[in-house]
């Protein structure tokens, strides 16, 4: 059984025990997260759910980790101006390993 949830703009294949990395969600290490945006359901009986049906299914996880991914660096370069900036970047993410899923 999987689900496909939507969460910070981003969709994201999910089955349980999985662990995924979303955008950044309030809570503690051990709370509880419920995904509102379910978008489709593939059960065990191969019959996959979509719409309002899909809508109906819960998706629960429990946050495993909140911290900051790896660097980026981004740099912007002309080569006639004397032009140069380089800019670093750590996004914020939170680890969530996935529950169950309730139709």
């Amino acid at each position: 059984m999987y689900a496909v949830i939507k969460t910070g703009g981003k969709q994201y294949r999910v089955a349980p025990g999985d662990t995924i990395r979303i955008e950044r969600v309030d809570g503690k290490v051990g709370d509880k997260v419920n995904f509102g945006s379910v978008l489709s359901v593939h059960g065990d009986d191969k019959k996959l759910l979509t719409g309002s049906e899909a809508a109906k299914a819960t998706v629960s996880g429990k946050i495993v980790a909140q911290g900051r991914a790896k660097k980026l660096t981004v740099l912007k370069y002309k080569k006639t101006n004397q032009y140069k900036i380089q800019r670093g970047h750590r996004q914020n993410f939170t680890a969530v390993e996935v529950g169950d899923i309730k139709l």
